[in-house]
């Protein structure tokens, strides 16, 4: 006979617009079960109309919706608030039939809910399941998706040695592959048939599993009580994955976190109720380490979206100590096996990195091919760039130190170094405390690759500066074509750019920096929106671009809401997100030094140029000047032909350029006509960067301003026109394929157009090989500005001291050609390329730390003060240096230091240490108090903001580290951007 089994129904009354319908085919699919159910129990949370109607059998609403519904025994409905969970509704659903005494007590439950809908014979095969073995607590259906009963949802559950949850079979076709399985740890709560014994013995679900996992939870507790879940094969039950049993199936970004929050605090809370008692405290204190390895792991994984859910369920589970104590009381009353039992049963790690090895691309093979660096040639450009960089530098392979131009040393000590990148105390001025320029994070890092001598790597850098520009353009030209010819040429062009070997031989180490770097952001950015590896790297490389060249950021903004708007016009939601991180690390560097600006009113200073301020040669903010510009040429010298071949006509110098031009040009009109317009875009913005740079001057030297250099915005425009030139050559010649149907033509013309854009590539690359010859040969030449630099800006006396107390003062003092005299003041035994502060150099205004500088300096130069170096020494300043004019010397400048030079050698106080090549210097003999400190606060603000940009840039580094997962995905999508990928191309 068949034992009496009350099926329990949950219906979630909510307005997802297909409940009504997944509810009126379950209740019509339990009304036609070959074993019928002796009782059914609807448990209704929520008033959603439109589902009560279905539930109660209203005429009229199931007349709305197209069809009847069983109509139900009102008795037999239990209604219930929307936000009732699972555990809380069945319990619901038991207590009102235990309250029923006219009705014959149930000898298993059946435990549905609203898009369960089980198949004629699915109540007669769980029956026949729990009759077979006595054993049997819990008898488990296979679970099939509701719109293709050939693909299984699941059909068991184990767990892993830490209490992960796996399904057995998620996902598979069903070919009876699982069907000989019954033993089993667990399995999916719903469709579960348990004997009513076994409910009232286990203590029925647990609600503390926030809806996850409860099946599995039963399960163990069932072995635990001696006895054990079964599996019926023949049992199917198709399930939507809307309902309020189980996981809802992950559609949107909100359920897939929603879902990734119920299953780890599941997991969570059961480890601390599985638990032997003496390991409670430890798992309860390890749950917030544990929520950060964990988001470091999904960080890893390229799942920043669940990062939240861990820290949440991390938090819930703290702090539900009470629902611990009751679940861990419920198995305890009805345990009567060890925990051994459980054992056999679970999976272990092996078994479980075999299961989530995931390929579903191995048997149909890559989407894009590879990269064919050296068989394409990529390796031997390089190595081309690397020998034309000796060359070109070969006086600096022997330089320990690199002048000239905007150079400066680098601090001989790490902890020196990473000190001028942190908010504190700056190495220049009287007394400044505040942010350091994001550039001087840069320019340790740099050094940090040589920290016995870190001035040496930035000479290292100079030498393979080309190689690494050619290795840059290369890659970068690999999203435009996958042309062997068109990636050499990219390479090349942008090696030989004139704006990165201007910089070169005048020593602007942000310009070459920023050059280097800009491929490498083409290349991430171009995929940003597909995948978090690409983001994640290129998140990184837009906030080192930026503290190389703050005036590109309102360019930077704009490409990043275009980008935006497009990603959002295509309706891609995934990559909102990602476009949005890109520019996280960026704010989160810059936001002290903006903040600061903004509070000392300098705006405009937040677009200084960073690093040493110098006034090199560049174009007039004129007509001519940004002609030139218009050229790709920074300077008025035409790239330094004007010195190559003096006196000589250079019309045509200009046009060499052209080449690169007119094909970008073109590129709009093209084929892939949308790639073409965007290059002409960033284009136009690095040009009316560079345009307007020229007539910007925010910085100071002494007693010059300095206009901001355009050759950061030209590297911009060499980037988008060089893009530009290579889609021309790309697109606009064909594939020798037919238009009409994409037939391929024939192999001559192939061959023809093929040597024709050869041809063309030659023509372009020759032309900028001309225009670089004076850079290249500068060096050689004489006429370059960088040369053998010293290791410190101060003199031997001073850097000596300097190197065992970094906090010694020394204030400079430089003639003027109008006569007056300039003043800063240094900390340390040198001034230092990550030192310079934009804070000082772009004062609009003059602060109490300027004016008390002024004075020392006034009183220094003059006989008239007699407390001057009580003053000095009060404010940890130790040595005074004097230094030369700037050649050739004015009267009026040679006049002040000589006058200087009597009255500091006539000041009490004072020594003179003599004559150096940096000038005549004097040591302070009154006693010299220690520098003044930061102070508590400056340090503590410097302690978060240091938090805040490694954590930012932290993640960003554990987000581009890719991962075999993420490699996989890469190979589906083209690399070349802009076009859809035809096999065989």
């Amino acid at each position: 006979m068949a034992p009496r089994v009350h099926a329990i129904l949950i219906v979630r009354a909510d307005d997802h617009p297909a409940a009504a319908f997944h509810v009126r085919r379950t209740l019509a699919a339990l009304s036609r079960q070959s074993l019928p159910p002796h009782a059914v129990t609807v448990v209704l949370c929520g008033d959603a109309v439109r589902v009560a109607e279905v539930v109660t059998g209203d005429a009229a609403g199931a007349s709305q919706d197209g069809g009847g519904g069983a109509s139900l025994d009102a008795s037999r409905i239990v209604r219930a608030p929307v936000g009732t969970s699972f555990a809380d509704a069945v319990a619901l659903a038991v207590a009102r039939a235990g309250e029923d005494a006219d009705a014959a007590p149930a000898e298993a439950l059946w435990l549905l809910a609203q898009d369960t809908a089980p198949e004629r014979a699915a109540l007669e095969r769980l029956v026949g399941a729990l009759e077979r073995s006595p054993a049997a607590l819990l008898a488990a259906p296979k679970l099939v998706r509701w719109d293709d009963r050939g693909e299984i949802v699941s059909f068991g559950v184990t767990m892993t040695r830490f209490g992960r949850a796996v399904e057995l079979a998620d996902g598979e076709l069903d070919q009876g592959q699982h069907d000989a399985v019954e033993d089993v740890m667990g399995a999916d709560v719903r469709g579960l048939l348990v004997r009513a014994d076994a409910w009232q013995t286990l203590g029925g679900l647990d609600p503390a599993l926030a809806g996850a996992d409860e099946g599995l939870d039963l399960g163990v507790r069932a072995r635990l009580a001696g006895g054990r879940p079964a599996l019926a094969a023949g049992a199917i039950v198709a399930v939507a994955g809307d309902g309020v049993a189980g996981p809802r199936a992950p559609v949107d970004a909100v359920r897939r976190v929603r879902g990734a929050y119920a299953s780890r605090v599941a997991q969570l809370h059961r480890r601390l109720a599985y638990a032997p008692v003496a390991a409670v405290p430890f798992q309860w204190l390890a749950l917030l380490p544990l929520a950060l390895w964990r988001t470091l792991l999904r960080l890893v994984q390229k799942q920043p979206s669940l990062v939240a859910p861990e820290w949440a369920a991390a938090a819930v589970v703290a702090v539900r100590l009470g629902a611990i104590g009751r679940s861990r009381a419920r198995i305890r009353r009805a345990r009567t096996a060890g925990w051994a039992a459980l054992a056999p049963l679970r999976m272990t790690q092996l078994e479980l990195r075999e299961r989530l090895e995931d390929d579903p691309e191995a048997a149909g093979g890559a989407a894009r091919g590879g990269l064919h660096f050296f068989t394409g040639g990529g390796a031997w450009l390089v190595l081309a760039a690397l020998v034309a960089s000796v060359a070109s530098f070969t006086a600096l392979l022997a330089w320990p130190v690199l002048g000239g131009g905007g150079m400066l040393p680098l601090p001989s000590h790490l902890a020196a170094l990473w000190s001028d990148a942190a908010f504190g105390s700056r190495a220049i001025g009287l007394h400044t405390v505040g942010p350091a320029d994001p550039f001087a994070g840069i320019v340790a890092a740099v050094g940090s690759l040589w920290p016995a001598a870190p001035s040496r790597a930035l000479v290292i850098l100079w030498v393979l500066a080309m190689p690494l520009a050619a290795l840059g353009g290369w890659f970068a030209a690999t999203r435009v074509s996958d042309r062997a010819v068109l990636r050499l040429a990219g390479g090349a062009i942008w090696a030989l750019a004139p704006t990165f070997l201007t910089a070169l031989v005048q020593g602007r180490p942000e310009a070459v920096l920023l050059h280097l770097l800009l491929p490498w952001l083409f290349f991430a950015a171009c995929a940003a929106h597909r995948d978090w590896v690409p983001a994640g790297a290129a998140s990184v490389l837009l906030a080192t671009c930026v503290a190389c060249a703050p005036v590109l950021a309102p360019a930077f903004a704009v490409v990043w809401i275009a980008a935006l708007l497009l990603v959002v016009a295509v309706r891609s939601a995934r990559g909102v997100g990602k476009l949005i991180w890109l520019v996280v690390p960026t704010i989160v560097v810059a936001v002290p030094l903006v903040w600061r600006q903004l509070v000392d009113g300098n705006a405009l200073g937040l677009l200084a140029d960073p690093g040493a301020v110098w006034a090199g040669p560049q174009v007039a903010a004129d007509a001519q000047g940004r002609a030139l510009l218009a050229a790709g040429l920074p300077t008025a010298d035409l790239a330094g032909w004007s010195a190559f071949l003096p006196g000589e006509d250079l019309w045509w110098v200009p046009l060499l350029a052209a080449p690169v031009a007119v094909l970008a040009l073109i590129a709009p009109i093209t084929q892939r006509w949308g790639v073409g317009i965007g290059m002409l875009v960033v284009t136009g913005l690095g040009l009316a960067t560079a345009f307007a740079a020229v007539g910007i001057a925010v910085a100071a030297t002494q007693s010059d301003v300095v206009a901001l250099w355009p050759g950061t915005g030209l590297s911009l425009a060499w980037l988008g026109a060089l893009a530009g030139a290579l889609v021309t050559l790309d697109a606009a010649l064909g594939t020798g394929r037919d238009p009409a149907d994409g037939a391929a033509a024939s192999p001559n013309l192939a061959r023809r157009l093929a040597a024709v854009r050869g041809v063309l590539a030659v023509v372009v690359v020759a032309a900028i090989a001309v225009l670089a010859v004076p850079n290249l040969t500068a060096m050689a030449r004489g006429t370059a500005l960088i040369h053998l630099g010293d290791a410190s800006t101060l003199p031997a006396f001073v850097a000596a001291e300097g190197r065992s107390d970094p906090d010694v003062g020394t204030i400079v003092l430089t003639p003027q050609e109008a006569g007056g005299v300039a003043t800063r003041v240094v900390w340390g035994a040198s001034e230092s390329l990550g030192g310079q502060a934009s804070i000082v150099s772009t004062r609009s205004e003059l602060t109490e730390e300027d004016r008390r500088t002024a004075q020392l300096a006034a009183d220094l130069v003059t006989s008239a003060a007699t407390d001057v170096t009580g003053r000095l020494g009060a404010a940890g300043i130790g040595f005074v240096l004097l230094a030369p004019a700037a050649d050739p010397e004015s009267d009026q400048a040679r006049a002040l230091r000589l006058g200087a030079a009597t009255a500091l050698d006539q000041r009490d106080g004072l020594v003179a240490v003599g004559d150096t090549a940096k000038g005549s210097l004097w040591r302070v003999t009154d006693a010299v108090a220690p520098r003044a400190s930061a102070g508590v606060s400056a340090d503590r603000i410097g302690l978060w903001i240091a938090i805040a940009q490694l954590v930012a840039l932290g993640i960003a580094v554990l987000l581009a580290i890719p991962t075999a997962a993420s490699r996989r995905a890469a190979r589906r999508a083209p690399r070349v951007v802009g076009i859809h990928w035809q096999e065989g191309r």
